[in-house]
């Protein structure tokens, strides 16, 4: 009898769910608490805490429908900001043995999700999360020897693969090195120091790039950096995430060692985009900005920067979500699908939509 219980209790939800149609159980669940849905997947923020100033550490209990990540991945936090949903990606921090959800995100001076997160979540926030995404990992069976390197908020991905051994209790050899502009910036410094004391193969290196006082290091990435962190470091599997000078520098003198294959990156291939700009036609306006010019058929991304303005973007392969806006009239191409559409006040990536014929940003 007692196994019918939640096989009835499915059916129940399952017919409560096709009655509630067209919107579905979890519009209403979430009028009276957004964690109560059962579908999608949301996050209440349990603890707030800021390690630099600019900075802020989120820990997160996921909803019931979340079911863990793999150190390494990221996921999409989804906030509304005016009316307007925004989703940005971010690298969750903790083990993937953790049942909780940690973020660290760093204030872009230019960045709308990024500067509400660090000034407006609080204790009892609720956030959009989405399933874990990413392929920068850590292998199965876990390598003898890894070095884990990253530069500012880029720590985060790589502290969790670093957390996640800990739980493990890996016995190889770790190197832990880390960039930052000096002591103030330098995120995660007590954690890193009590990780040393439970991994007795663990080498944590702090490289300080502007401040002469403090850290192990001093100055921007080289080779003797490596071999003093490292000195295994040709025999070792290599995960970097941080600056764009950072990750070509050391992906630069990993090639010339012959050891690119050992080097595993957070980033992205770019994907083919189409678009056509011989056969374009119509006017593209930027309400906000009072600009108007003629369709090119390139990425309103694209366009855009051509016309001389500067809008919010990350990724420039539609992964990030940080140039999104709102269209608020005509249509628009996927430059990754091919799919079109002509909805009406509805948010959009800029760098691959592709207008077809006249549209209208409200930015």
């Amino acid at each position: 009898m007692t196994a019918l219980v939640p096989r009835r209790a499915r059916r129940l939800a399952s017919l409560a769910e096709a009655l509630l149609t067209p919107h579905g159980m979890d519009r209403y669940l979430e009028l009276v608490d957004p964690m109560l849905v059962r579908r999608e997947v949301r996050g209440l923020v349990t603890g707030v805490r800021r390690q630099t100033p600019d900075t802020v550490t989120l820990t997160i209990r996921p909803s019931r429908a979340w079911r863990g990540f793999v150190a390494g991945q990221y996921v999409r936090v989804t906030v509304e900001i005016d009316g307007v949903r925004r989703t940005r990606c971010y690298s969750p921090a903790g083990s993937e043995h953790d049942g909780t959800l940690e973020l660290t995100i760093k204030a872009d001076p230019q960045g709308l999700v990024s500067r509400h997160l660090n000034r407006t979540v609080t204790t009892g926030s609720v956030l959009g999360l989405s399933t874990p995404d990413g392929e920068f990992t850590l292998p199965s069976p876990r390598p003898r020897r890894i070095l884990l390197l990253s530069g500012g908020s880029g720590i985060t991905p790589v502290l969790s693969m670093l957390r996640t051994l800990a739980d493990e209790r890996h016995e190889g050899d770790i190197a832990f090195l880390s960039y930052s502009n000096g002591a103030d910036d330098a995120l995660y410094r007590a954690e890193l120091a009590d990780l040393s004391r439970r991994l007795p193969g663990l080498r944590v290196v702090h490289a300080f790039t502007h401040a002469k006082t403090g850290g192990d290091l001093h100055g921007f990435f080289s080779k003797e950096h490596l071999a003093e962190a490292a000195p295994w470091y040709p025999d070792a599997e290599t995960f970097l995430c941080g600056p764009k000078p950072l990750m070509d520098s050391v992906r630069e003198a990993f090639e010339a060692d012959g050891l690119g294959a050992h080097l595993h990156t957070e980033e992205f291939t770019p994907p083919a985009l189409t678009f056509d700009t011989e056969n374009a036609e119509g006017q593209i306006r930027f309400a906000r900005s009072g600009r108007e010019f003629e369709n090119s058929g390139k990425p309103l991304l694209e366009q855009a920067e051509d016309a001389g303005l500067k809008p919010e973007h990350g990724c420039r392969m539609g992964i990030c979500f940080s140039c999104t806006q709102i269209k608020t009239a005509g249509c628009v191409r996927n430059a990754k699908t091919g799919e079109t559409s002509s909805e009406e006040n509805e948010e959009i990536q800029l760098c691959i939509s592709v207008p077809v014929g006249d549209v209208e940003i409200n930015a």
